[in-house]
């Protein structure tokens, strides 16, 4: 039994069954608070993890809608669950480029991601919550942030919740599950609300659906394989596919313009990676093989192009980002 389903026990038994939404905001604590799940020897692989292509193409995009947003020098560039800074240390060398000098701010909980983080980014400003980002411009990035939040169940109206069962850990209803999360919709909220104010513009980028739909979504991955939901609690990676209608509508209710949907794929190709690609082998013909692979991985419907979308939100003053026209 892990130390976290021993305290899981223990509520349950002091105040009877737990909502999924507590289940999934106190196992992904305690996972990402305990380790650096990202490569090879952890559960997951994220794409700026796979080519320097994906995070320089993002920082390409911030540095033109920045640029035609009229360059403005108090902007700053932030980031949701930055990983281990390799997306935003990408993004920045091509922001860089651009003249973009703004400080770089992010969110991040995890001691152990934070001391990896330092190591790419040492002139960073941390911070715990989105609450706590400075009120300026921002040119912000969220990658693989949202399907980690938390989300509610309900079945025939009633919240799903985790109890104790046969012994183990237990859903206590079925049927046709309609998810949500207040988590989610008030991260977007707080982002919308400080660019409608202040200026800039946010990209998002998840697995997930386009409409708002019916099901269960809630899966978990440990050692890069599906994993039973309820088994290993604080051992592996809870997440759920994102609703980007809803993610939509609460950044349109806070004040903020919102971009199309788009597959990753469509976006990156939009954006130019066949051509960094084919630079980027020139340059190293010794690892042509290795790029073109990861722009497969990126790009092809069949692995993350589909699934994985994007969208944009920004300020009404601020163009949207490239890519979505």
């Amino acid at each position: 039994m892990t130390p976290l389903e021993r305290a899981l026990r223990e509520r349950i038994a002091a105040e009877g069954p737990i909502s999924v939404e507590a289940f999934m905001h106190a196992c992904n604590a305690y996972y990402y608070a305990t380790r650096d799940p990202l490569g090879a020897g952890g559960d997951f692989t994220t794409a700026p993890e796979i080519s320097q292509m994906f995070g320089e193409l993002i920082g390409a995009a911030l540095a033109d809608c920045w640029k035609r947003a009229g360059a403005p020098a108090d902007a700053v560039y932030a980031e949701l669950g930055p990983g281990r800074g390799t997306l935003a240390a990408d993004a920045l060398r091509m922001l860089r480029a651009a003249g973009f000098s703004g400080e770089v701010h992010l969110v991040e909980t995890s001691p152990v991601l934070r001391e990896l983080q330092k190591q790419a980014l040492p002139d960073a400003h941390w911070h715990e919550s989105i609450g706590q980002l400075p009120a300026k411009p921002l040119i912000l990035v969220a990658n693989e942030f949202l399907d980690a939040l938390p989300v509610r169940q309900h079945v025939a109206g009633i919240e799903r919740c985790v109890l104790v069962a046969a012994g183990g850990l237990a859903f206590d209803r079925d049927g046709e599950i309609v998810e949500t999360s207040p988590a989610r919709d008030e991260a977007v909220a707080a982002i919308a609300t400080c660019l409608a104010a202040k200026g800039g513009a946010a990209i998002f980028i998840d697995y997930g659906h386009g409409r708002s739909a019916p099901g269960d979504t809630l899966q978990a991955v440990r050692g890069h394989a599906f994993s039973p939901v309820l088994a290993n609690p604080g051992e592996q990676d809870l997440t759920s596919h994102v609703d980007f209608e809803a993610l939509a509508d609460s950044a349109r209710d806070a004040g903020a313009a919102v971009t199309p949907v788009i597959a990753q794929g469509e976006w990156l190709l939009r954006l130019g990676i066949e051509a960094r690609a084919q630079s980027l082998s020139r340059a190293n013909p010794e690892r042509a093989a290795d790029i073109q692979s990861a722009l497969d991985r990126l790009t092809a419907s069949e692995q993350m192009g589909s699934l994985f979308k994007v969208i944009a939100v920004h300020s009404p003053d601020w163009p949207a980002p490239a890519g979505f026209a």
